[in-house]
């Protein structure tokens, strides 16, 4: 068995990741599921995604209806409570450094494009159909592997632009000090969020429900330090229709 909560991991997270994990084991043992005593939060995410005993895992909506939305069943999707969205949807924050002259993403062309992965919604899908309607798209493009390395390579110089799950940017917020050498440019528009996704055969609606318990079982200081509000039901076909870049 295989489970882990990797989307949103900080070090400052780690311990209410693992309280809010024991929660959610303890209404799956009431519910006569096994689960795995700790998570797995190193673990390559493709590996973990695609166990044959995975419990439960966080997946980003492109990964999910590129290529796994056949291969796994989907639980549910959690709530952070996104200004500007829907319950359970999200969207991406178009940074840029504080001090940069340019005012709209126009002036932006030709600037360097720093995203973490090319199947990642919110760092590269997201910021592509924000991008594209306007007649182009980043030709100089910085691939850094994850959102904070994204957020540093503007702040320090090395490119100009980013893409950032709004749930990451807001960590980044409170805990990065550079982010004062950011702002804000422009934000996509909001899309399902990141979906929880359980192995083929499991019962997702009794995981479903053993998440809903965990959440409403958080101390205060848990639920304001993951930012989650609920879990919500968002149709597997809402996630398909959203396009992926050409």
């Amino acid at each position: 068995m295989i489970a882990n909560l990797m989307m949103y991991r900080r070090p400052e997270l780690a311990g209410a990741h693992d309280r809010y994990w024991q929660l959610i084991r303890t209404a799956l043992r009431d519910a006569g599921i096994d689960s795995p005593e700790t998570l797995s939060q190193d673990s390559e995410e493709f590996f973990v995604w695609n166990h044959p005993e995975l419990v439960l895992s966080q997946t980003c909506g492109m990964p999910y209806r590129t290529w796994l939305h056949d291969k796994v069943e989907l639980v549910g999707t959690p709530d952070f409570g996104i200004a500007g969205c829907p319950p359970g949807y999200y969207r991406s924050a178009l940074v840029v450094r504080a001090n940069a002259p340019q005012t709209d993403m126009d002036a932006f062309m030709g600037a360097r494009f720093a995203y973490n992965q090319t199947f990642s919604q919110s760092g590269y899908a997201a910021p592509y159909w924000h991008v594209t309607p306007r007649g182009f798209w980043f030709e100089d493009r910085l691939q850094t592997e994850a959102h904070l390395e994204s957020a540093k390579a503007v702040a320090d110089g090395r490119a100009d632009i980013a893409s950032l799950d709004a749930v990451t940017w807001r960590n980044i917020e409170r805990y990065e000090p550079f982010t004062k050498e950011l702002r804000v440019l422009e934000w996509t528009k909001p899309t399902p969020g990141l979906p929880l996704i359980t192995a083929p055969g499991n019962d997702a609606d009794a995981i479903f429900e053993a998440v809903t318990k965990a959440i409403a079982d958080l101390q205060d200081d848990d639920r304001l330090l993951l930012g989650i509000r609920g879990i919500v039901k968002i149709p597997k076909e809402d996630y398909l229709k959203v396009p992926n870049p050409d």
